[in-house]
């Protein structure tokens, strides 16, 4: 920790005092490699909060470095200091919900633990959140007088706000900035609805106030966004996508289960890549022809192009849902990505046979072709899906 022992025991001394009132707020903070934060964000709280009852609650998505241990070493010495350290899980919006449904404060926040968001915020929007005028209280990026400057990441910042409009016309929200994911509310509206929002891929305010059925009243707060202190970014490459998924799963998850519907969305571009590679082999490779629907080579040259062409699909689609559909579960590593590959290729396998026998016993039958295939792919689909959950990204 990076406190003197007189600021840990000036801190203990406030958490005794606090200790003695009523519950008044807790702030949940989702980490995912963060140790260096935890000790500074409480220190950082301890004194924004002078004369509230607060607890902090980090929830920690199993960091390898380190941050749940920090977060429990605090807590013995201080507690309003809690830790909630999830295991086989990750996302920013599952964790933030499960932090905010733990606690029994009346009021609750949401904040980012590497510096980039001001607790000194914090008593003027629960100012707002219990003056009985607002339902909710947020930090804006992009309100007036607010600054992104300190980031130093236009791009991101672009980005954001591309993102913020097509959140606004999607949702009909009107805010400045409702991809931000620093805000307050109490904790009975949040609970109220909790078991309706997604928590998949979402930023959870825009959740929050696309899933509540009455419109909330929202109080805004320019921000000063600042640079990220110590840790690992919680919003990884696959931003963009994850927001497309979490709008998805709000409006047709219920209908189509989210997973799955970016299983088959990934195992159909696999089939374009086995064709591609197959082109690829056969024509530019070998420099064979295509003519009238079929390659002038020979049957084996065929049998042999295409087997790599599958194994070229395969991969692509084991790499996609790797990263995609189960990024919460994502295999990290040389041996168990091996492990994975090898794994996702044997239930495929099973999911081809599931695929061709069912088409067959289908048109034994007397079911027409063409719904005997799309019955086949369709049950070899879920298969897949079923078996991949299981024994590629799930437990034994």
């Amino acid at each position: 920790m990076n406190i003197s022992s007189s600021d840990l025991a000036q801190i203990a001394g406030a958490a005794g005092d606090s200790a003695s009132r009523p519950l008044e707020l807790a702030v949940v903070l989702p980490t995912y490699n963060e140790r260096k934060n935890v000790a500074t964000m409480v220190e950082r709280l301890d004194k924004a909060l002078k004369g509230i009852a607060w607890e902090a609650i980090f929830v920690d998505d199993n960091s390898p470095d380190g941050t749940s241990d920090e977060a429990r070493e605090l807590s013995l010495s201080d507690p309003r200091v809690r830790c909630i350290q999830r295991i086989g899980r990750r996302g920013l919006a599952s964790a933030a919900i499960e932090g905010m449904c733990s606690t029994a404060a009346p009021v609750v926040a949401v904040m980012d633990a590497d510096h980039q968001h001001d607790p000194e915020l914090l008593p003027q929007m629960l100012k707002a959140v219990t003056s009985g005028e607002y339902d909710l209280a947020y930090a804006s990026r992009f309100a007036e007088g607010a600054s992104t400057e300190a980031w130093g990441r236009p791009d991101r910042v672009k980005a954001s706000g591309l993102a913020n409009r097509i959140a606004n016309k999607v949702t009909g929200v009107e805010l400045t900035d409702p991809m931000s994911g620093f805000f307050m509310l109490p904790t009975r509206i949040l609970r109220a609805d909790a078991h309706r929002l997604s928590g998949v891929g979402f930023k959870i305010l825009l959740d929050i106030l696309a899933t509540v059925e009455r419109p909330l009243r929202v109080k805004e707060f320019p921000l000063h966004f600042a640079a990220r202190a110590e840790g690992e970014s919680k919003l990884d490459q696959t931003v963009v996508f994850e927001f497309l998924v979490g709008l998805y799963d709000k409006w047709l998850g219920r209908i189509i289960p989210t997973r799955f519907a970016l299983f088959g969305t990934v195992g159909a571009m696999g089939v374009v890549v086995q064709f591609a590679a197959l082109w690829l082999m056969l024509s530019v490779i070998l420099g064979e022809r295509f003519v009238y629907g079929h390659w002038e080579t020979g049957r084996m040259t065929f049998i042999t192009a295409n087997t790599v062409a599958a194994a070229v699909s395969m991969t692509f689609n084991f790499v996609l849902n790797n990263e995609l559909t189960y990024s919460d579960k994502r295999l990290r590593g040389f041996g168990p990505l091996m492990r994975g590959w090898a794994q996702f290729g044997v239930t495929c396998s099973l999911g081809l046979l599931t695929n061709v026998g069912a088409a067959a016993v289908l048109k034994s039958m007397g079911i027409h072709d063409v719904l005997a295939v799309i019955t086949g792919i369709v049950l070899g689909a879920v298969w897949n899906f079923a078996l991949s959950s299981k024994f590629v990204w799930g437990k034994y």
